[in-house]
């Protein structure tokens, strides 16, 4: 092995090559410069050392001394590290004093990046835990599957369950297409208390509402990260848009408010028709409205034959002439 190839190593991790020569210079009292250099670690580390009366020929350090010689080095550098330690710590202990003070008068965080759906559960069941008034949501239709939903559920049964037991109340907004839906009807029923649930074309994001005072929102497209909101500037703004949203949309459960057509057109088709005429796609207007995109044409193919449009460009002009988007859902 070449000093080319030796290996970069300390001390204490004394390589074979070097461990070998060095024993084999205790034994015979010297090895040869060209030996060396397949352990240059063995210069390097001061273990040989060149003969007074022959620079070809290199002497072993007695490993006593060697070892002496190598545990003060070792010691320089910590105490050298230990008072870089110190000068550290006298820096930064009046910084962390200041932090305390202000930590300490610092009220709640107001925001809250909770990551994982573990953490989220744990979020809201904290504050839910702590609820006695009401718990606000809207649970707009997502492409999550079955299993996770029924999943969510689960996890929602026993907190929601000790707020009425409590006293409080649970409102929920839902869009059209989950009204009917199993899962959702399947667990207002198995709830005992001051429970309602309405619902309406179009709704934001999903939102939680803990007593108006903490409020969970999605902060990414998958449900891994959510912001808990604290601030009652916030919390107020969420509660209020709830509150409105609440006021225009169609009671669901406990009892379901009929969903009168008018001329035949259903509250469906007059919700596709207002995003028609603002030129929307089927995949967009799907979305919006929580459905498939094949119901959405669905929808569309029996708006255009009741309006008797034979194209896109036509059933816009029909839809605007009827008047439908005049009548209240």
């Amino acid at each position: 092995m070449t000093s080319a190839q030796h290996p970069m190593h300390d001390a204490e991790e004394l390589c074979p090559a070097g461990a070998e020569l060095y024993e084999r210079a205790l034994r015979e009292g010297h090895v040869s410069a060209e030996a060396a250099r397949a352990a240059p670690c063995l210069m390097d580390f001061g273990l040989l050392h060149p003969a007074v009366d022959d620079l070809h020929r290199l002497e072993p350090v007695v490993p006593a001394v060697a070892l002496h010689r190598l545990l003060r080095t070792s010691a320089d550098r910590i105490a050298r590290e230990r008072r870089r330690e110190e000068r550290l710590a006298e820096i930064f202990e009046p910084l962390m004093v200041v932090e305390a003070h202000r930590a300490a008068a610092a009220p709640t965080p107001t925001l809250t990046l909770l990551s994982g759906k573990e953490r989220i559960n744990k979020g809201i069941t904290e504050a839910m835990a702590d609820a006695s008034r009401e718990l606000l949501t809207i649970q707009p239709h997502t492409k999550i599957t079955r299993e996770r939903v029924e999943a969510a559920y689960a996890v929602a049964i026993d907190r929601d369950q000790a707020l009425l037991d409590r006293g409080g109340r649970i409102r929920t907004l839902y869009q059209h297409t989950l009204r009917h839906s199993p899962l959702a009807v399947a667990h207002h029923e198995r709830l005992r208390g001051d429970i309602e649930a309405r619902a309406l074309d179009e709704l934001t994001d999903r939102l939680i509402i803990v007593d108006r005072v903490v409020a969970f929102v999605p902060a990414d497209g998958n449900g891994d990260l959510a912001l808990e909101i604290r601030h009652p500037a916030i919390v107020e703004y969420l509660s209020t848009t709830f509150d409105r949203f609440w006021r225009l949309a169609v009671p669901v459960f406990p009892e379901a408010a009929p969903q009168p057509s008018h001329n035949g057109i259903t509250p469906r088709q007059r919700a596709i028709a207002a995003l028609l005429t603002e030129g929307h796609t089927d995949a967009v207007i799907a979305d919006r409205l929580g459905m498939n995109i094949r119901t959405a044409r669905v929808h569309i193919a029996k708006l255009a034959a009741t309006l008797g449009s034979q194209s896109r460009a036509q059933l816009g002009y029909l839809i605007g002439k009827s008047g439908i988007l005049d009548q209240e859902r």
